[in-house]
């Protein structure tokens, strides 16, 4: 079946559409939904004033740096770009050269271990929290370039105790797994 090309308004009107349905479809992805070229989405984009998807994140990134109780901004590790206190959050990440093994150009996995401990301690509704056990798995290599999609959960609140589950992926390949269990070094209510 063959599709027929939108006229320029029609497509910059659905462009609008799709942006605002996910924030974070990039350039490639859109110019692959309109079977147009990359040049001409990002024309389009910049005929509208859509920031291009770096920005986009940025942007929600601060927003969302302002719920956070436990850390600063420059303390959590990727793009925030959701949180629910005491429920849930999501990361962005991108890997690069600097954070690899020089050797086999695997990403060292204090960075994506950091990725997981930050984004689990920025969803808990308390000012200072710290990680008391934390119980993980690699499950597949990470390398320079590879974005990274970080999931936290909060399974439990007991007391001054959180539990956390992080999953990471790279595109849907899950590539790491955490479970931590977080202290409050504040009084708190059993919730």
């Amino acid at each position: 079946m063959k599709r027929f090309a939108l006229s320029k308004r029609e497509r910059q009107k659905k462009l609008i559409e799709k942006i605002d349905e996910y924030p974070f479809v990039t350039d490639e992805e859109l110019s692959e939904i309109f079977s147009v070229s990359v040049p001409t989405v990002r024309l389009d984009r910049l005929e509208l004033g859509i920031p291009e998807l770096r920005e986009r994140l940025k942007q929600v990134a601060q927003q969302n740096y302002n719920k956070v109780k436990t850390l600063r901004s420059k303390e959590i590790i990727g793009d925030l770009i959701e949180i629910v206190l005491n429920e849930r959050g999501i990361s962005l990440f991108e890997t690069d050269d600097s954070m690899v093994f020089e050797k086999t150009r695997v990403v060292r996995g204090h960075y994506i271990y950091s990725l997981a401990e930050s984004l689990a301690i920025a969803i808990i509704d308390t000012q200072v929290a710290l990680v008391g056990v934390a119980n993980i798995k690699y499950v597949s290599p990470v390398y320079a370039g590879n974005k990274l999609l970080a999931k936290a959960e909060v399974r439990k609140i007991r007391g001054k105790s959180f539990i956390v589950w992080v999953k990471i992926y790279e595109k849907q390949r899950e590539v790491f797994r955490g479970k931590f269990i977080l202290v409050s070094l504040e009084q708190t209510q059993d919730k």
